[in-house]
């Protein structure tokens, strides 16, 4: 691992700060100034800053952030806005944040400092929740799609201009709820299980209403709750424990999946073989001789 990496996973410091202090002298390796940027740090390092041990961390940390609108989640953006790490603490930056919110949407989203926590979280089947308000009453055809699902081969209303994506099928909804209503407004609240590109914009867009207000406020059993907006919190001990467990369950599935892929190809590889040889027993069975 880089020597400004391991600083900022294993202390409050964040790459930036870490490569302050390595230029200023204030890191080393034993008692030697360690200035090379590039250092990759070795197993049995003892490395230091500003006379304190480094101390490994292999702890799992997942924090809960309530993200404002008018931020993206992304490292860097092309146009100069403001993303999540303008606005988190140096000690997260090097978070990797499990999906996305969009520069319009608020609320719960999670960080975490093992990627492939992240991966598997993002990509699980785990209950988003959220508020939205559209700028329309709820139809029966909105109600009847939310209940069975929807398939869309243009789906690029309601998506990001710049977006690749043009069709879409979207799951049934876990559950809906209208929580108010009114001439030119209804306020839902929708559980799914998926969290793809602007998915509730892009539903609700089929319909020609548009997303006003969207809010996450549970992802996967994880509260939002009184959490104020641009402040994180950590995971709980009990959440940590759920993670755990979830994350076991996730790499036996993904170890029997593997297998199973391997032996389809296998299997495949042998079907292939047993044809090819029959094909050629075939052949030589009707050759005549001169």
């Amino acid at each position: 691992m880089r020597l400004n990496k391991y600083i900022s996973h294993n202390t409050k410091y964040s790459r930036r700060e870490a490569d302050t202090l390595i230029e200023a002298g204030e890191v080393t390796l034993d008692k030697r100034p360690l200035k090379e940027f590039g250092y990759e740090v070795q197993p049995d390092d003892r490395i230091f800053v500003k006379g304190k041990a480094v101390k490994i961390t292999s702890e799992l940390t997942i924090i809960v952030y309530n993200k404002p609108k008018g931020v993206l989640v992304t490292k860097k953006d092309d146009r100069g806005r403001a993303t999540i790490y303008h606005k988190l603490p140096g000690k997260y930056r090097h978070f990797t944040p499990v999906g996305r919110l969009d520069y319009a949407s608020e609320g719960l989203l999670l960080l975490t400092d093992d990627v492939e926590v992240a991966t598997a979280l993002m990509e699980s089947g785990l209950d988003r929740t959220y508020n939205l308000k559209i700028d329309k009453p709820v139809t029966s055809e909105m109600i009847a799609a939310m209940k069975e699902g929807l398939v869309l081969d243009d789906a690029r209303a309601g998506a990001h201009e710049k977006s690749k994506i043009y069709s879409m099928e979207f799951a049934p909804f876990a559950h809906f709820e209208v929580r108010g209503e009114g001439k030119n407004f209804s306020k839902l609240r929708v559980t799914i299980k998926e969290g793809k590109n602007r998915e509730l914009r892009r539903f609700f867009a089929h319909f020609e209403a548009k997303v006003l207000d969207l809010k996450r406020i549970a992802f996967g059993g994880i509260e939002l709750n009184n959490l104020p907006e641009n402040k994180t919190r950590y995971f709980t001990r009990r959440e940590y424990d759920d993670v755990h467990k979830f994350m076991k369950r996730w790499r036996t599935n993904r170890m029997a999946d593997v297998k199973n892929e391997l032996n389809t190809k296998r299997q495949e590889e042998t079907n292939k073989r047993n044809k090819d040889k029959e094909a050629s027993t075939k052949n030589t069975k009707f050759k005549y001789k001169d």
